[in-house]
C-alpha cells in the first residue's frame, strides 16, 4: 500500500477533492471546542500533512507519521517552504511497530483506518498513546459496495458506525460521538455519479484516576 501511495504523493494536493473533504473536517473539529495550543497532536496515516497544515495553528506541537516515504518527503517539503516549525513528519508504521516516543493529547486520521488489517489492535494503541482524558477523532468511510477502490484494494470498504463505536467502547474509550462530515462524489461503474459518505467520530480516553475508588 506504502508503494501506491509513494507513487501519488507529487499530486495529492493538486486534488480538490481532498482538500475541500480536509477542510471539512477541520471545520467540524474546530467546531468541538477541543483543540488547545498548549496541546500536543499526532496524525496517523498523515499523508501530505494536509490535516495537520489545517490545523497547525490549533497545537503546540504535531507529529505526522505515515509510513510512505514519498508522503513524508512531500510533507517535509511544505514545511520548509512555509517556514513551520512545530509540525514533525515522522516516517514510521504504527500497525507492524510500538511507537516508543512520548503520549499525546490528540489523536486524528481522514481516510486512513480503512487501509489497517487489524482494527482492534489499533484502536489499542491509539487509546494508550493518548494522555488521560486526551481526544481522538477519525474521518473515514461508511460501509460501502466495495467501487470505493480498486479490484486489488484489500482493505475495509468502509466501516458500520454501531460496530465502529462499540469497538470503542471496548477498547476503554467514552464520550463517543459519531456523525456525517463529507460526501465524496466519484464516477461510477455506468458513468453515472456515485457518493460515498464520510463520517467523523471522536472519542475521549479515560480520565486518570476514574476507576481509582
Amino acid at each position: 500500500m506504502a508503494n501506491h501511495f509513494d507513487q501519488v504523493a507529487g499530486d495529492w494536493d493538486k486534488n480538490q477533492m481532498h482538500l475541500d473533504r480536509t477542510e471539512a473536517i477541520a471545520k467540524e473539529l474546530i467546531a468541538r471546542g477541543e483543540l488547545d495550543v498548549q496541546k500536543t497532536a499526532l496524525e496517523i496515516g498523515s499523508g501530505t500533512g494536509l490535516l495537520s497544515f489545517t490545523l497547525k495553528d490549533y497545537f503546540s506541537e504535531i507529529i505526522l507519521m505515515d509510513s510512505s516515504v514519498e508522503m513524508i518527503k512531500t510533507a517535509r517539503e511544505k514545511l520548509a517552504k512555509n517556514g513551520i516549525d512545530h509540525l514533525h513528519p515522522l516516517l514510521f508504521d504504527l500497525e507492524k511497530d510500538e511507537y516508543p516516543g512520548k503520549k499525546f493529547d490528540y489523536i486524528f486520521s481522514q481516510m486512513a483506518l480503512h487501509h489497517v488489517d487489524n482494527i482492534e489492535k489499533m484502536f489499542l494503541k491509539f487509546y494508550h498513546l493518548l494522555n488521560p482524558g486526551g481526544h481522538l477523532a477519525i474521518a473515514d468511510l461508511y460501509k460501502e459496495d466495495g467501487s470505493f477502490h480498486d479490484a486489488d484494494f484489500t482493505g475495509h470498504h468502509g466501516f458500520d458506525p454501531y460496530s465502529l463505536v462499540h469497538l470503542l467502547e471496548l477498547t476503554g474509550f467514552h464520550n463517543i460521538n459519531l456523525k456525517p462530515c463529507f460526501v465524496i462524489k466519484r464516477p461510477g461503474n455506468s458513468g453515472n455519479e456515485k457518493e460515498f459518505p464520510v463520517f467523523l467520530v471522536t472519542a475521549n480516553a479515560v480520565p486518570s484516576g476514574i476507576f481509582d475508588k
